[in-house]
C-alpha cells in the first residue's frame, strides 16, 4: 500500500449540516491520525451516518472543511474516493452473484484490469475465510459471511482510509469478534479505520481514540482509558461472612455499609489498582477481619456514555 500523505488521514473543521430546521452536526471537528481506529460513538440520530456520508462525498456538508487522505473531500471527491473503502450498515452484497463475482465488480469500478482485479479478489477471498465459499451466491451467505464480504469488496481498490458503518450490527459474538480481529489486521498494515458502532465494548477494545457525539456536538473524546477516568465511581467490593466482619470492617474504613443491601458486601471507594487493592486487604488482614471474597469495579464505556449524554442534556435545558 503507497501512502503519500504526510498529514492526519481525517481531519475534520466547523463541519455542519442541517436538514431543514433540524441541525444535525453543529460545528464539529476531527483529527485522526494515520494507522488508527477512531470511533464516533452516539445515541441514535445523533448524526453519526451523517459524519460518513460527508466524509465519503456521497452528500455535502452546509459548511466547514474535511480533507481524507490529505484531500478536500468538496474540491477533490474524485481523489478522496480513490482513498478510501466504505461499509455502510447495510449490505452491499449481490445476492444473486457469487462471493467472488462481487468482488470482481468492485474491481471493474475502481478500474482494475482483469489480472490484478482477479489477484485482489483471491487474496482477500483467503484472508478474509471465504475461499471455500467464493463460487456460492451471496444469497446463501450467513450473516458473518456476508458482512466480511461486505468489507472485502470495501478493500478492493486498496483504500489507505476504511470507513465502518456499524459493521457488526445483527452479528452473533463469535462473528463480532472474527470481525474485530479482521480491523486488527487492517490496522496492522497502516489503514486507518474510522469507525461507528452503537456496541461501546467494540469501541473499547478496537479504539485508539473515541468521540462521542450528542445534540450536533462533540461532547467527549480521548482514549478508552482518558474517557472512564472523566466518571468517578470505581470501588472495590468486599464481601463478608457475616454481619459482624462486615461492621468491624465498615469502622475500620470509614465506610457505611449501605443499610437496603442484605447480601453483606462493602463498598470502598478506590481505583482498582494494585498497590490501592493489596493496601486495603493488608489493613482488613492486621485487624484479623477476614473478606470473604472481593470484586473491583471500574468506570466503563457505558458509564462514560450516560454520564456526558446525560450532561448534555441537562445543560441543553
Amino acid at each position: 500500500m503507497t501512502n503519500t500523505s504526510t498529514g492526519p488521514a481525517i481531519a475534520v473543521t466547523g463541519l455542519r449540516r442541517s436538514y431543514g430546521a433540524q441541525v444535525v452536526l453543529d460545528g464539529i471537528d476531527l483529527h485522526v491520525p494515520e494507522g488508527t481506529v477512531f470511533s464516533l460513538l452516539g445515541p441514535n440520530g445523533a448524526g453519526k451516518t451523517t459524519v460518513v456520508q460527508i466524509l465519503s462525498t456521497l452528500i455535502r456538508a452546509d459548511s466547514g472543511e474535511a480533507r481524507v487522505g490529505g484531500h478536500d473531500v468538496l474540491r477533490d471527491p474524485d481523489r478522496v474516493r480513490a482513498a478510501i473503502g466504505v461499509t455502510g450498515q447495510f449490505s452491499a452484497v449481490d445476492d444473486f452473484l457469487t462471493g467472488e463475482e462481487n468482488l470482481l465488480l468492485m474491481g471493474d469500478l475502481n478500474h482494475l484490469c482483469r489480472a490484478e482485479g482477479r489477484r485482489r479478489a483471491a487474496v482477500l477471498l483467503e484472508r478474509f475465510g471465504l475461499g471455500e465459499a467464493a463460487r456460492k451466491a451471496g444469497a446463501v451467505y450467513s450473516g458473518g459471511m456476508r458482512r466480511r464480504l461486505d468489507l472485502a469488496m470495501g478493500l478492493m481498490g486498496d483504500p489507505r482510509v476504511v470507513f465502518l458503518d456499524e459493521p457488526t450490527t445483527g452479528l452473533d459474538p463469535r462473528s463480532r469478534r472474527d470481525m474485530w480481529q479482521i480491523v486488527r489486521d487492517l490496522v496492522a498494515d497502516g489503514v486507518t479505520v474510522f469507525l461507528t458502532t452503537q456496541y461501546l465494548e467494540e469501541a473499547d477494545q478496537l479504539s485508539d481514540r473515541i468521540a462521542l457525539l450528542d445534540r450536533g456536538g462533540i461532547v467527549a473524546e480521548g482514549t478508552p482509558a482518558e474517557l472512564k477516568r472523566l466518571v468517578p465511581g470505581g470501588h472495590v467490593e468486599l464481601r463478608f461472612a457475616d454481619v459482624p466482619a462486615l461492621t468491624e470492617a465498615a469502622v475500620l474504613l470509614g465506610v457505611s455499609p449501605d443499610p437496603a443491601d442484605e447480601s453483606l458486601v462493602l463498598r470502598v471507594p478506590g481505583d482498582g489498582g494494585v498497590r490501592a487493592l493489596k493496601a486495603l486487604l493488608d489493613r482488613l488482614d492486621a485487624a484479623a477481619i477476614e473478606v470473604d471474597g472481593l470484586a473491583v469495579h471500574t468506570p466503563d464505556l457505558d458509564d462514560v456514555f450516560f454520564a456526558v449524554t446525560a450532561a448534555e442534556e441537562v445543560t441543553s435545558r
